[in-house]
């Protein structure tokens, strides 16, 4: 009985190679034959090992540092009314002992009108990065639909768009921000437009020089030949392809913002219902006698806030552009 059941299953070993060579003769026979399932699981492990040369390439040590840094700061951000010893308005109220050292209510001390340093720093990262965060979108999406027609069809509609990023580019960003905010007024949604606004002609330029090389490309002639239109071609096609540096410029800057935000708030043109780090050092550092840790803590807050950013930025350029990573 054992015997008859293994010949059957010899027969049936036997059909089905004789059946499957049958069904895949074009693909034995034809040089260039493909077959779709072997095509599928060859696409699926290419994407597979891709992703993981991806991963990979951000796990040096300054890029996870980074990553923490980051994802420390997103968590003041988002869950700082659970993480600070105070409320918000006890951080922004009037309350006794100014300018008073550390102490076990107060471990990084207190600053003006005794408001405790720790609570303003920790609600100061969620208003740093709501400014940030809109104001580079806002210059990435601008500039990417600028910089993308710009390039793509270039005459004269390229040098009006470029001459007209170069006329912002000429003003010193600081002071262009400076005067906006001086003539519209000292709130988030104004500091945010405003860089926002300055952002523009960078991104437009960036994705610019991109596109000027993919349009030559033969997939964007491919693509006119079968009958694509002109944004289906840009959007579509184009743009996925050259977005690398945009995705890179975008986490560098962040940290840029934050910072330049914080020069900003220094200078005394922030929002003054805003708690920012910027502020921060602006009303300390006519203390930094007797109370130097009311400036300290804000100042040491956006550097490592930059620099976590930083790194990021340095880890994507490595995983994104391994060419680039010795320059």
């Amino acid at each position: 009985m054992e015997g008859f059941i293994e010949e059957e299953k010899k027969v049936g070993t036997l059909k089905n190679i004789i059946l499957w060579i049958f069904s895949n003769i074009k693909f034995l026979l034809i040089p260039g034959s493909r077959i779709e399932e072997l095509s599928q699981r060859e696409s699926d492990y290419e994407r597979t090992v891709s992703k993981r040369k991806f991963i990979r390439r951000l796990k040096s040590p300054l890029t996870i540092i980074g990553i923490f840094i980051v994802i420390s700061i997103i968590t003041l951000a988002i869950f700082g009314h659970w993480i600070s010893p105070y409320t918000i308005e006890e951080a922004d109220g009037m309350l006794e002992n100014s300018w008073a050292g550390p102490s076990p209510d107060h471990p990084l001390g207190q600053t003006n009108f005794g408001r405790d340093i720790l609570a303003r720093i920790i609600f100061g990262a969620r208003n740093s990065l709501t400014i940030a965060l809109p104001a580079i979108t806002l210059s990435v999406v601008v500039g990417v639909i600028i910089g993308v027609i710009a390039a793509y069809y270039g005459g004269w509609i390229d040098t009006i768009l470029m001459r007209l990023c170069d006329i912002f580019l000429a003003f010193p960003a600081l002071v262009f921000a400076i005067i906006l905010v001086g003539i519209l007024g000292r709130r988030m949604d104004i500091i945010i437009l405003a860089y926002g606004i300055l952002g523009i002609p960078f991104y437009s330029r960036l994705i610019r020089g991109s596109v000027l090389q993919a349009r030559a490309l033969p997939y964007v002639e491919a693509a006119r030949v079968s009958g694509a239109g002109s944004w289906r071609i840009m959007f579509r096609h184009i743009l996925p392809n050259s977005i690398q540096p945009i995705i890179i410029s975008f986490t560098f800057d962040i940290g840029g913002v934050i910072l330049s935000f914080a020069g900003l708030a220094f200078l005394g043109y922030s929002d003054p219902h805003l708690i920012e780090w910027g502020r921060d050092i602006d009303i300390g550092r006519g203390h930094l006698v007797n109370a130097p840790w009311a400036a300290l803590w804000p100042g040491l807050m956006i550097l490592v806030t930059v620099l976590g950013f930083m790194l990021v930025g340095d880890g994507l350029r490595d995983a994104l552009d391994p060419r680039l990573r010795n320059l």
